[in-house]
């Protein structure tokens, strides 16, 4: 057995493994005004939103497919299936889950990191949020940690006020798409002046074959609210390709802060293509944590407009791209109010035959005084045939704004890998020792049973890489 099958063996282990498909109901394959009208009716939702995924379907179909970017002509979107539902409701309790997919999530090990270090946690199968939880002392505070669709029905004013404001149905293709058909994902209120000290966390499972997964994430963090939310998401190896379009909207209102950590192993037959958005008002802060492995082609942008005086981005995006993946990544700020400050630091690896692509944005128009901005992006190339591109877009029409941008692009030398080797290191240990080093202002930033993972996951795709 070659060193690349053990690690293939091993991710399929940890991640890539399927659970015999045991559907409740699901869509026939395909995108229609009837499939959109079957999954509302489902759903039992009322007019109004029926009305705006109809509406999103019109937009959908009246876009053309990004023409930069990623090769998105593998995706045909009448095979997928939009909606697939693996229980009558939601659960509170593991032992309502059913238990192949309670198996599933025991294995990713979401009850025991709920027990550990998380105030709530949402568990998302296919379409559906099949477990939701938040511990009770922060419910008392008045915070809501539910699905959305649970959210549509039981907080329909909020909803109602902020569902599309931040991303609307068109503002690009696979948004419309989103907003067309989309099902779980988690919706978080955390009132005035609440802070949420402990992690809140969804995990997103993709299993079946040609599903595609469209959760609507929706955050309101209200006037001086603070919390943390992590999203992870895995699917099993399959020949076939699937569709991962979803959609985040971030509300941070005066004095508010925000921490979103994601990440992100998709397995290298899925398409992730996500449009995550924020506005920060008057000194609110939104912070984005973003990692990226695995999937066929990822094609994710975090973005914060800045809309209130003295609000502040920091978005650290890494993307890790090994052979046969694009991992075409970045992170826009759009400077909307004076004395407003951002950051970006970007940091990619390139293995084998893999590309990684930085594609940013920074927005400064005039008028906007006493702002401050700083981009950095760094790549890391393993091989001869890996590949980093680089596109910054910096639109400043204010001269009196502090702007900064560097990038650097290196391989790993041969007197790195010599010098660690000499030191009792295999080669594949030290390669791993050099781009976990390379991406250590990343992990830093991780809870720590978060970072652990994720070092696993380098080094287990370092021994493919050797030999």
């Amino acid at each position: 057995m070659t060193q690349l099958n053990v690690i293939n063996n091993e991710y399929e282990a940890k991640y890539g493994f399927a659970d015999k498909e045991q559907l409740v109901f699901k869509t026939r394959p395909g995108l229609s005004k009837e499939v959109v009208e079957q999954i509302t009716k489902v759903k039992r939702e009322p007019e109004w939103m029926r009305d705006v995924r109809l509406r999103a379907l019109g937009i959908f179909r009246s876009k053309e497919m990004p023409q930069w970017g990623g090769d998105l002509s593998g995706i045909d979107f009448e095979k997928y299936t939009y909606y697939a539902s693996v229980a009558e409701r939601t659960a509170h309790d593991w032992g309502d889950v059913p238990k192949d997919i309670k198996r599933t999530f025991e294995r990713l090990g979401l009850p025991e990191a709920e027990q550990k270090f998380l105030g709530g946690v949402g568990a998302q199968y296919e379409s559906q949020t099949v477990y939701h939880k938040l511990r009770e002392d922060l419910a008392r505070q008045g915070v809501i940690f539910t699905d959305t669709d649970t959210a549509l029905h039981e907080h329909p004013e909020l909803f109602k006020k902020f569902f599309g404001t931040v991303v609307p149905a068109g503002d690009n293709k696979f948004a419309a798409l989103n907003t067309a058909v989309w099902s779980g994902g988690s919706f978080i209120y955390v009132p005035p002046n609440v802070k949420v000290k402990i992690p809140l966390q969804a995990y997103f499972r993709i299993n079946a074959k040609n599903v595609g997964q469209f959760e609507r994430t929706l955050i309101i963090a209200d006037r001086g609210a603070e919390l943390h939310y992590i999203e992870g998401c895995t699917a099993p190896v399959y020949s076939t390709d699937s569709l991962h379009a979803a959609v985040v909207e971030v509300i941070a209102l005066e004095g508010a802060k925000v921490r979103y950590t994601t990440i992100q192993n998709w397995s290298s037959n899925v398409y992730n293509l996500v449009t995550k958005r924020a506005v920060a008002h008057k000194d609110a802060v939104v912070e984005w944590v973003d990692g990226n492995l695995g999937s066929k082609l990822t094609m994710k942008y975090p973005c914060v407009i800045l809309k209130g005086e003295g609000a502040r981005a920091d978005i650290l995006s890494v993307a890790y791209a090994a052979s046969g993946q694009h991992q075409d990544a970045g992170a826009k700020v759009i400077h909307l109010a004076q004395k407003t400050q951002s950051r970006i630091v970007s940091k990619s690896v390139s293995r084998g035959s893999g590309r990684a692509t930085y594609r940013g944005l920074v927005r400064i128009p005039q008028g906007m005084r006493g702002v401050k901005t700083s981009v950095k992006c760094d790549a890391l190339l393993l091989d001869r045939a890996a590949r980093s591109d680089t596109y910054p877009s910096m639109l400043i029409g204010e001269p009196s704004a502090t702007v900064a941008h560097e990038a650097t692009v290196g391989k790993i030398g041969e007197e790195e890998l010599f010098y660690l080797m000499s030191r009792g290191l295999s080669e594949s240990e030290a390669l791993a020792f050099i781009v976990l080093g390379f991406l250590s202002e990343f992990t830093r930033e991780l809870p720590m049973e978060y970072a652990v993972e994720l070092n696993k996951l380098v080094e287990m795709d370092m021994e493919g890489s050797v030999g």
